[in-house]
């Protein structure tokens, strides 16, 4: 199993990267949430990853955080969601985002991934409902509208998105909108 590769990032595509480990190019397919916070081409790249062996393939799946792998990992036991949905998924919403709708049965937000159908988000809710790695993302961060508030409140005053996204996720947990953006800037501040 290939757990994780570093390297130099040689090209990005969406939804694929290719990393460059000395020499060798691995074709690494990403959710477009760890797409959006990948270095520019030619830095130095980490990413977590998931190897799906098929007849007819190898395939690797890369991830910018453990949540991520583990959500999407939760998501290939779901009968009818396979790796392509599963990363569709997480592209059309975040771990804390696909946490909340579970945590709430919203059938709406799932159904706007595209490739979800009503029965397959059904199943999902039904499936993924009281899954640890699902619970805990919600534990992660200030609430999923707190922590969106924050990130539209840094972009608004110029940060870019990775070091918004990077800086949020770093946030304790139960912090009021206000509070958490002080940190944010502080935290921001000192980098």
């Amino acid at each position: 199993m290939i757990g994780r590769i570093t390297g130099t990032l040689a090209a990005k595509q969406p939804p694929q990267v290719l990393v460059d480990v000395n020499g060798v190019c691995y074709e690494i397919d990403v959710p477009m949430s760890t797409f959006y916070n990948l270095p520019g081409i030619g830095e130095k790249v980490a990413l977590l990853t998931h190897l799906a062996i098929r007849e007819d393939a190898h395939l690797l799946y890369g991830f910018g955080s453990e949540v991520e792998r583990a959500a999407f990992r939760e998501l290939l036991k779901v009968s009818g969601i396979g790796a392509k949905t599963a990363l569709s998924v997480l592209s059309g919403l975040s771990v804390n985002d696909l946490s909340a709708a579970i945590a709430a049965q919203e059938i709406g937000r799932i159904v706007k991934v595209p490739g979800i159908g009503k029965k397959t988000a059904e199943r999902l809710l039904l499936e993924l409902k009281g899954k640890p790695v699902f619970a805990g993302a919600l534990a992660s961060v200030p609430s999923a509208g707190a922590s969106d508030d924050v990130r539209q409140a840094l972009l608004a005053l110029g940060y870019n998105e990775r070091e918004t996204a990077a800086t949020v996720r770093e946030l304790p947990a139960g912090l009021a909108v206000g509070e958490a953006i002080r940190q944010a800037l502080r935290a921001l501040s000192r980098a």
